[in-house]
């Protein structure tokens, strides 16, 4: 599957090379269930271009603190794991995909 479950183990590893896109959510939240499937298309979408993450934010406080996310979803941009986009609440899928082109 061309999405990654991260946490805070693996969160560096995973995305600290290159571009990522990190969606930082919780189970109970309904908008995040909204934008779950656009984030599962661009996953397969960029395979293999652009790493695509998902942050539990009940799970990965650490990681989540680090960035100082404090509304979800929010979907963070990286680059070489250094923000360079944020997207707080409900993104369409052209805006994420806009951003990601000026990085494949």
């Amino acid at each position: 599957m061309a999405l990654k479950h991260l946490d805070d183990k693996n969160f560096q590893e995973e995305v600290g090379q290159g571009t990522a896109l990190v969606d930082f959510y919780a189970d109970w939240c309904g908008p995040c269930k909204t934008i779950a499937p656009i984030v599962e298309q661009l996953a397969t979408e960029y395979e293999g271009k652009i790493v695509i993450g998902k942050v539990n934010v009940d799970e990965a406080q650490a990681t989540t603190a680090s960035f100082g996310v404090t509304s979800i979803p929010t979907l963070i941009l990286l680059k070489d794991g250094k923000e360079i986009k944020r997207f707080v609440g409900i993104t369409m899928k052209n805006q994420l995909q806009e951003a990601l082109n000026k990085y494949v």
